[in-house]
């Protein structure tokens, strides 16, 4: 049953972020530090963002609170302007690997029974607004985890801050996908006088 929620989840969320109207952000490439804090845990992480359409990006995240806890995530994410393109929201899906701590209950005897090490992965939700001012974005996001194995809690949310530095402009990773673009057409273009060649060469 929890597999086939999982799974639902991520078709719906997938289908949501295909089916919108897009927009862009104004970086290509940013990387910076994540803080996190849910129940469990307070994290530190690394954060790069990647900008793969006009719209949306990949982010990638490790975080650790070197201890009990260590995941990696991997998300799709829409970004939308709210006032412009500095100034945005972004929502979107994704897989988290990890290891992690689990607590079972147990009701006969009132005890807590904590377990480390547990490889875990599951589906990954996020929403968050971002801000990139003098070449760096700040974001505040929340990220839900389901859990399809190795830990007893079905849900984990997360709150978290991220600064991260642009790396590349969108302008800029504009400017090279028009460039690389033009480079093809012009590696397959016929010359002028050698098309003419050709075809009265065949008649």
């Amino acid at each position: 049953m929890k597999n086939i929620f999982i799974t639902s989840l991520f078709i719906l969320g997938f289908t949501i972020i295909s089916a919108l109207p897009l927009q862009a952000q104004r970086y290509g490439t940013a990387a910076g530090l994540r803080l996190g804090s849910n129940n469990y845990s307070r994290t530190v992480g690394l954060t790069a963002q990647q900008r793969i359409f006009k719209h949306v990006t990949l982010e990638g995240i490790v975080q650790s609170d070197f201890s009990r806890n260590t995941t990696m995530h991997l998300l799709l994410e829409q970004h939308k302007p709210i006032i412009s393109k500095r100034f945005n929201y972004y929502y979107g899906l994704g897989y988290s690997f990890g290891w992690e701590e689990s607590q079972v209950k147990n009701p006969a005897t009132m005890e807590i029974i904590t377990t480390y090490g547990n490889v875990t992965n599951g589906i990954d939700l996020i929403g968050g607004v971002e801000m990139t001012l003098l070449n760096t974005t700040i974001s505040l996001d929340y990220k839900p985890n389901f859990n399809m194995s190795g830990r007893q809690e079905f849900f984990r949310g997360q709150v978290g801050i991220s600064a991260r530095t642009v790396l590349v402009k969108s302008k800029t990773q504009n400017k090279r996908k028009r460039q690389r673009a033009r480079a093809k057409r012009k590696k397959h273009r016929t010359p002028f006088f050698e098309g003419i060649k050709e075809r009265f060469g065949r008649n």
